[in-house]
């Protein structure tokens, strides 16, 4: 009987990179509207917070690509550590900054970790998982990052009291603490075993199996048959010559790149960033007066995030990736929607003495339901993209190219997060709720790609992905010729 176990404890250990991301977005949302904050910086506009906002992701953008080549050189278990250390230097510099330079300098240095660790973490989890529960823990780092976000508000919220610089420097400084955590834990956790066999360390490989999966016994014969298909996959990629970036563009790995791509695109312009690091600004909108009462808002915000990315952990591997990924973009779209009719019906947009857009809500009704459908959107999308956006680009890419394919995918992931936290302040104070009507189009389009171009990959091992996306491009008409040729291949 295989023992799941060691497999939870490992990937909730490296779904702390996961946590670091979160805290930044929920750290951020806070110390933005804090007044101390805006005075020490000298009243930043809404371009300058773009620019505080954005730099992290720029970093992160960078910090992505370059995890390619230290994941497949280095190993997945040294990046993610490396990817802590920077943290901690990248949490000190904000906390201590004496300028909005050097502010900007530490988000990009903790923006460059982010990077390594959001695209090596997913990658470390689906190597270590079995393929039954692969969506559950790669879940973890979605889950992860809700939390973060959920502890920095509320961090957030207990600082904006004291009188003084220590307001929004403490919060910039606790960042540190969970990288240092994850630094020390991550010193104690395996390698990949699918990167040991990759470098030819095949007792070592059989070593991390057993233990993850059979309790140490490296007789199982479960733990050697995996190994074997792990070996034999390796094998193959090898006499095809499939190791360079260029191979990503080339069939049949590119249709995998397009996806993942367009996977961590769609992530972002789901807008759930703009809702996280701005929703101060948005729930004020909606009519929630005060910026104590709107934080507390945004605090409410991060424990239904939280708490609504629960069903797809425990439920992803059941309802597959392809369901999810339709449900929940109807579920955001539609969110987006009503909160944007709700804003324009009952509210009046005017503008203040810094020639801002402002709403002034006219009805509690149209109040309501706008923080409502604020609460109904972060739920689908904590129960939908933002786990499964994660998922997909980390198990479809051939053993030899995941790290390079992800590194990609969620390069792209970080560039769209850039350009949306560059204008989405603008956006804010000049559409008002026009920018709510943008993202519902992304979503509704987002239904129609995932439905005609998504094949579904629950359940299928690592190694099994090569006839899932060898077929054409048009998923929703391949299911039947998928399982033909998965079936000749196990009877082969």
């Amino acid at each position: 009987m295989v023992n799941y176990g060691p497999t939870y404890l490992v990937s909730a250990i490296a779904s702390f990179g996961g946590l670091l991301f979160g805290y930044d977005i929920g750290v951020m949302a806070n110390v933005l509207t804090m007044d101390h904050f805006k005075d020490f910086f000298h009243h930043p506009s809404s371009f300058g917070e773009g620019v505080i906002v954005s730099f992290f992701t720029l970093g992160a953008f960078l910090g992505s690509l370059v995890s390619g080549q230290t994941a497949d050189r280095l190993s997945r278990k040294r990046t993610i550590i490396l990817g802590s250390l920077i943290f901690v230097v990248g949490s000190i510099v904000q906390g201590a900054a004496p300028s909005r330079a050097a502010l900007v300098t530490g988000r990009l240095i903790n923006g460059l970790s982010i990077g390594f660790l959001s695209h090596t973490v997913p990658t470390y989890q689906s190597e270590l998982s079995a393929p039954e529960i692969r969506g559950r823990m790669i879940s973890l780092q979605q889950w992860a990052i809700t939390w973060g976000i959920l502890i920095a508000f509320w961090i957030g919220v207990g600082t904006s009291s004291i009188t003084s610089n220590l307001s929004w420097r403490l919060p910039l400084y606790l960042q540190a603490v969970p990288a240092v955590i994850l630094f020390v834990s991550m010193l104690f956790m395996p390698y990949s075993p699918r990167w040991l066999a990759d470098k030819n360390r095949d007792e070592e490989a059989l070593a991390v199996l057993a233990r993850l999966r059979s309790g140490g016994d490296t007789s199982s014969y479960e733990v050697i048959e995996e190994l074997n298909m792990i070996k034999e996959q390796i094998k193959l990629e090898r006499e095809t010559s499939i190791r360079s970036y260029g191979e990503l563009f080339r069939f049949p790995i590119r249709r995998r790149l397009a996806l993942g791509v367009i996977t961590q695109v769609l992530q972002q312009l789901t807008g759930i960033n703009v809702i996280m690091y701005y929703a101060p600004t948005i729930f004020e909108q909606a009519g929630v007066g005060g910026s104590n009462a709107s934080r507390i808002a945004q605090g409410i915000n991060g424990v239904v995030n939280m708490a609504s990315t629960i069903p797809a952990i425990l439920f992803v591997d059941r309802w597959g990736r392809r369901k999810t990924l339709i449900i929940g973009a109807i579920g955001t779209g539609t969110a987006y929607l009503i909160l944007a009719l709700s804003i324009a019906i009952g509210g009046t947009v005017y503008k203040d003495a810094d020639g801002k857009k402002q709403v002034n809500m006219k009805t509690k009704g149209a109040s309501y339901v706008a923080i409502v459908m604020v609460y109904v959107f972060v739920a689908s999308f904590a129960i939908s993209w933002g786990p499964v956006g994660w998922i997909y680009p980390a198990e479809i890419f051939p053993m030899s190219m995941r790290a390079k394919g992800t590194s990609i995918t969620t390069a792209a992931n970080w560039l769209l997060n850039f350009v949306v936290g560059l204008i989405a302040p603008k956006l804010i104070v000049t559409i008002t709720w026009g920018l709510y009507l943008i993202f519902t189009v992304f979503m509704y389009l987002a239904v129609v790609i995932v439905y005609f171009f998504y094949p579904e990959t629950k359940n299928r091992t690592l190694e099994q992905m090569e006839v899932i996306f060898n077929g054409t491009i048009w998923a929703n008409r391949d299911f039947a010729r998928i399982e033909q040729d998965l079936q000749k291949k196990e009877n082969s």
